[in-house]
């Protein structure tokens, strides 16, 4: 699994945690909501750049193996 996979996952996973939090407990600030959004958004953002960026690289495999 490379590096950028790995922040993306832990940014997405820490962003709904802070959310899980922030909604199912009292008296929480709303700028904790709004950060534990905003970390999601990063990490979803930051993985489908990665994906749009990687997606042909079977493809490139699959033609230097039939060299």
């Amino acid at each position: 699994m490379n590096n950028s996979q790995i922040i993306n996952t832990l940014l997405i996973v820490a962003g709904g945690g802070m959310l899980l939090y922030a909604i199912s407990a009292e008296d929480v600030s709303p700028f904790f909501k709004i950060i534990g959004l905003v970390i999601i958004m990063l990490g979803l953002y930051r993985a489908t750049n990665y994906w749009v960026a990687t997606k042909d690289d079977h493809k490139k495999e699959n033609e230097n193996q039939d060299d």
